[in-house]
């Protein structure tokens, strides 16, 4: 009961904020530039607002408010968790705000550079682990679903910034037709509830709970026709939260079937890149692979259903394997 409160808090603060918001968006002139690379029917979204995940980052934010007083007597551990992991995705979303605001400076589709964007998300991925690490609960063994544990010692810290940077990332590819990230993220955020249910961890339950409410609100607006964008200030937050679970599960590893739909996508981007310089040849007719699929004739609709079932069979493997561990 106590976590269905938060997410509900999440989502009604998230849906509500909507109203204002995007007026406010617009009224600043804060208008999403379309890559002139894109599918030529994209030109029609120019303008649409965005940093629209400013919304579910103020309804996650006050919801954890009352995470906190649920909380209250919970361990210490826990509660490091919660603030350290909810630290580092306001961070990404802090770097991703940045970006954006560059970007409705600017009038295009280009903000900080790949290399300014890189370094603030490893300084970032590097002080939550070392938070983590000086609080005591962070663990250098690392789980292996369906095959086993091993102790990475000083090494776990370097795989560990990858796989964060690669996640956040990857749910930022993901970002890229109406209602498609948020909608997936949803899906992998309840799988999230169940696993931290399976493990016992409170504080991440109640972390993945207010993310699936705050998704749950922001779809409201996203989904298509999309009235707002949430821009990398959303996507880079989502990012934060969604390895925020995984570490705070000590299952970093999890996010390959978690999170199978960010994993596509970024694993299409690579392909067609890698081909495209080896072959000269595209696998794709664009990636990621949402735009084959949108290229192809598949409606945007179309392409969040078929990819949240697809996320929803990733999430279903992850409790399978979170019971095994």
């Amino acid at each position: 009961m106590q976590i269905a409160i938060c997410a509900f808090i999440a989502f009604v603060v998230t849906a509500l904020s909507g109203h204002w918001l995007i007026p406010a968006l617009r009224k600043l002139n804060f208008g999403q530039s379309i890559l002139e690379i894109g599918p030529s029917w994209h030109k029609n979204k120019e303008g649409t607002p965005t940093m629209g995940g400013i919304m579910f980052i103020v309804g996650i934010l006050l919801a954890s408010i009352a995470v906190m007083f649920f909380i209250a007597d919970a361990s210490a551990t826990e509660k490091i968790k919660y603030g350290s992991g909810l630290a580092m995705a306001l961070g990404y979303g802090l770097l991703g705000f940045i970006d954006d605001y560059t970007k409705v400076v600017r009038k295009q589709n280009e903000g900080l550079t790949a290399k300014q964007k890189l370094i603030g998300q490893i300084l970032l991925a590097v002080m939550f682990l070392v938070g983590l690490h000086f609080s005591g609960t962070l663990s250098t063994t690392l789980i292996i679903p369906f095959i086993g544990q091993i102790d990475l010692g000083f090494l776990y810290y370097p795989l560990a910034v990858f796989i964060i940077v690669g996640a956040s990332n990857a749910v930022n590819l993901t970002d890229g037709i109406d209602g498609l990230c948020s909608s997936v993220t949803f899906v992998a955020a309840c799988g999230f509830i169940v696993m931290a249910a399976i493990l016992e961890h409170t504080s991440m339950g109640f972390m993945a709970a207010v993310l699936a409410g705050g998704c749950a609100g922001y779809f409201l607006w996203n989904c298509y026709p999309a009235r707002v964008f949430m821009g990398d200030t959303g996507s880079l937050f989502l990012g934060g939260m969604i390895c925020a679970l995984a570490f705070g599960l000590n299952i970093p590893v999890i996010l390959i079937f978690a999170g199978i739909v960010y994993v596509i996508e970024t694993l299409s981007d690579i392909i067609q890149i890698g081909s495209y310089k080896i072959r000269k040849k595209r696998v794709f007719k664009m990636a990621p692979i949402h735009h084959h699929f949108e290229m192809s004739g598949w409606s945007e609709w179309k392409i969040v259903i078929v990819f949240c079932l697809v996320q929803l069979a990733g999430a279903i493997i992850s409790i399978l394997a979170v019971q095994n561990i």
